[in-house]
């Protein structure tokens, strides 16, 4: 695991950029394609700005990007709760990826509907390769959740399924989800947490005692990839 911890956020989301334009090089230097899977959150809007800033747009070879989603609430795509909303409008509607390599969570569908869909992209995608994604951006909530594995709830044990879809009580909604045996396959994990907010939970989650069901966060552990936490000082302020 490596630790990157910057003052401030900002700081925080330019060195992730800067990461991801060497990463991104060096896939592309092996292969013919980089499948990335993006995080809802505002670190990553933030994130989407930088990226289509004069000083970043060109660094990256768009065109072999393939775009992927870790979560989707089951809330219509013009919906401002959509992640898939905010990266087009924000990001993808403004770089040269072929729309046939970016794979929405299709909430039209229903929940249900769209989680099977998308494990059937991921195993058309990754059934005959050696990881899973390239990269995956992850986010942790202060309550230790990342993607929509949430504590407590059945997505954090799930050891088969790559996608699924569950009612989640606390929200009064069905979420739609990639699963841990799918992230853990890839060769790059990299979680964003930044603010005060998260020190206690990220302390827990690092260095404490390992209780997944309690910090789902913990149930990220990569096979044979790379895991990465980028954050900022008041994030890492307990480690």
């Amino acid at each position: 695991m490596q630790l990157h911890i910057s003052d401030t956020k900002k700081d925080l989301v330019i060195e992730f950029a800067n990461w991801l334009v060497v990463d991104i090089a060096k896939v592309l230097a092996t292969q013919t394609r980089c499948t990335i899977a993006l995080s809802g959150g505002s670190t990553p809007i933030d994130l989407f700005k930088l990226l289509v800033s004069a000083d970043y747009i060109g660094k990256i070879d768009w065109e072999k990007i393939h775009i992927f989603w870790g979560d989707e609430r089951d809330v219509p795509f013009t919906d401002d709760l959509n992640n898939a909303k905010h990266a087009f409008a924000i990001l993808l509607n403004h770089v040269p990826i072929p729309q046939s390599q970016i794979h929405i969570m299709d909430t039209s569908l229903g929940a249900a509907a769209a989680a099977k869909q998308y494990e059937e992209i991921l195993h058309a995608y990754f059934d005959n390769t050696p990881n899973s994604f390239d990269i995956v951006m992850l986010g942790m909530g202060d309550d230790g959740h990342t993607l929509s594995l949430f504590p407590g709830t059945v997505a954090v044990m799930e050891e088969h399924k790559w996608a699924m879809s569950f009612y989640l009580e606390a929200q009064e909604m069905n979420r739609i989800t990639i699963t841990a045996p799918i992230t853990n396959k890839a060769a790059a994990i990299c979680f964003l947490a930044a603010g005060k907010g998260k020190a206690a939970t990220l302390k827990a989650v690092l260095e404490g005692e390992y209780q997944p069901m309690l910090y789902p966060s913990q149930k990220i552990k990569p096979v044979n990839g790379e895991l990465h936490w980028f954050v900022d000082k008041e994030a890492a302020a307990l480690l």
